[in-house]
């Protein structure tokens, strides 16, 4: 292996680049100013409405009813408006064409930059053995019914793949427990980063590897983990032709996690049993319970590495905290 091409380090390409994308950027950003310049009163009246749109837009989020009607034209007069001013700007045809050339180039160049070779699955970890009792958990409704469109029970059965499929009402905690109790010696979840950390935790206490299977929205644990997520039936060759990494998992409240945890706004809107099948309309029902003048401020109540507790400061949240214990479960 010759030095540049060593894990971790970039090659010339990239430097380059790198170069090219912080460059190509400031470039479009002076193009754009310059054209703004030439007309500053149009530049004024442009930012004056960006900030009415934005804080139209805000209220509209925010407030129901009549309310969020008159914000929401509001926000789409301001944008009328800010699309206007930019034809009286003096930015010419060519010049907008340049500027997205010069933007479009920038963020391609960044990519080619960021990519790095060697920093594979197969560098972090070792052949893993080959499971004598494999078993897939499934979720049928993750990521919109992937399991049914990759047909995964099929692909499990020409594996010699046990496939659990996760009906309504069924806790998915206790069909991974069931299905170690009946020998399973390597354990995978078809579904996204909420099913592969209850899973996971199992599969640690029970000290057997953990298999992920990409079938979710978004699947950051399998981006994490170098997978490609569109492969979904590429990931059960991790049955029979694994590479073994050991990652933290970590707790919030008891609750294991392996990606993420999210807090706040975007925390309560996906708690809605409606976000799956609804999610506009989900977040533009629950957003003015959380963010308008009558809403109740978050109970964020946490304790600090230094053992102080840190909580809401609203009177109607005051709680005495209760104290959890903190623990890092690794699996493989």
């Amino acid at each position: 292996m010759t030095d540049h091409d060593r894990p971790g380090r970039p090659r010339p390409v990239e430097r380059l680049a790198a170069f090219i994308a912080l460059a190509a950027l400031p470039v479009a950003m002076t193009t754009l100013i310059v054209g703004a310049v030439m007309n500053w009163e149009a530049t004024v009246a442009a930012v004056a409405a960006l900030l009415v749109g934005v804080t139209a837009g805000w209220h509209a989020v925010s407030r129901k009813g009549m309310r969020r009607a008159l914000a929401g034209l509001g926000a789409a007069l301001a944008l009328a408006l800010l699309v206007a001013v930019g034809f009286l700007t003096d930015l010419s045809l060519p010049r907008l064409a340049l500027v997205l050339v010069l933007a479009a180039l920038s963020a391609a160049a960044a990519r080619v930059a960021l990519h790095r070779r060697g920093g594979s699955v197969e560098a972090a970890g070792g052949p893993a053995a080959k499971p004598a009792r494999p078993v897939l958990l499934m979720n049928p409704k993750s990521g919109g019914g992937k399991v049914e469109r990759f047909g995964l029970v099929d692909e499990c059965s020409r594996r010699g793949i046990g496939a659990v499929l996760l009906k309504p009402g069924e806790d998915l905690r206790e069909l991974a427990e069931q299905a170690i109790a009946r020998g399973a010696d390597a354990i995978g979840m078809a579904g996204g980063d909420g099913s592969q950390a209850i899973v996971a935790e199992v599969a640690a206490r029970h000290d057997i590897p953990h298999i992920v299977v990409p079938t979710g929205t978004r699947n950051h644990l399998a981006l994490d983990l170098g997978l490609d997520r569109e492969d979904v039936v590429g990931a059960l060759d991790a049955f029979v032709d694994g590479v073994e990494r050991r990652i933290d998992l970590a707790t919030v409240n008891g609750r294991v996690f392996v990606n993420n945890a999210s807090l706040g706004l975007y925390a309560r809107v996906v708690q809605s049993p409606q976000y799956r099948d609804a999610k506009l309309k989900t977040a533009a029902e629950t957003l003015p319970d959380l963010l308008g003048p009558d809403a109740v401020p978050p109970d964020l109540r946490f304790t600090g590495p230094d053992a102080v507790p840190h909580g809401a400061t609203d009177p109607r949240l005051e709680r005495p905290l209760p104290a959890r214990p903190t623990r890092r479960p690794r699996h493989p």
